[in-house]
């Protein structure tokens, strides 16, 4: 079964990594949502991709410079505050898979101690960039998932995902074919992919048989697996919605 990843909630429909944008990523059958987090000036794990602000919100700066309490003033769409992992872990506990990615400096450490603090290591699956954040996170606690983000599958992924002691490749959709996917799956590893939008492109990493797919629109792509789930029992093939 193909698992439906809300990426940063569901960011195509409400403002990306907030309460609001989860919530909604749930309500419409999501099995995992993704978040970002870095760290504030004073230390506090906040859900936010970029490193600064002022894409998401409506102030100006690097959020490592701002305290939490000033990061909290800020509007991050529709009236919609930056929260804390632990107000996300509070929010997706018993409801979904958290997958979080460890976008900013030194996150390993605090992100590893909360959840471990919550009891969440079934539950949450640690993603990152930088093998080296998740060899720190293997290495504090084995029991948390992991997951090797790639642009590209180049110069053997697999082989640098099990190094490290992912469980997963997590790849740009554009890049995937039938080859990485046989691959990962042979050495024990899952294939994940993100973020196509639309539902040829959906319909072609379901052909290509990975275990989740990450979307900005979760609503299409729950409709989708769905119809996908159906024809499968009637003996059919995926096919396009006829409403396009």
């Amino acid at each position: 079964m193909i698992r439906v990843t809300g990426h940063r909630g569901a960011a195509g429909l409400e403002p990306e990594n907030t309460l609001r944008s989860i919530r909604k990523a749930i309500e419409l059958g999501v099995d995992q949502v993704e978040v970002d987090v870095h760290l504030t000036k004073d230390g506090e794990i906040v859900v936010i991709h970029d490193d600064t602000v002022d894409r998401t919100t409506n102030g100006h700066g690097y959020v490592r410079e701002f305290t939490f309490k000033e990061l909290r003033k800020l509007d991050a769409g529709k009236g919609e505050y930056i929260p804390t992992l632990r107000e996300v872990l509070n929010l997706t506990m018993g409801r979904v898979i958290l997958q979080v990615e460890l976008k900013g400096e030194g996150t390993a450490e605090p992100v590893v101690r909360l959840i471990e603090e919550m009891g969440a290591e079934n539950w949450v699956v640690v993603t990152s960039f930088h093998p080296e954040r998740l060899k720190r996170v293997h290495e504090l606690d084995p029991a948390i998932s992991t997951g090797l983000l790639v642009f590209k599958p180049e110069n053997d992924p697999c082989q640098k995902a099990l190094e490290v002691g992912a469980k997963a490749l997590h790849i740009n959709f554009r890049h995937v074919d039938r080859r990485i996917v046989e691959e990962a799956h042979q050495r024990g590893l899952r294939v994940c992919v993100w973020n196509p939008d639309t539902e040829e492109d959906m319909v072609k990493m379901v052909e290509l048989g990975v275990d989740a797919i990450g979307s900005n629109r979760p609503d299409i792509l729950v409709s989708l697996l769905k119809r996908h789930r159906a024809e499968l029992l009637s003996g059919k093939s995926l096919t396009l919605s006829k409403r396009r």
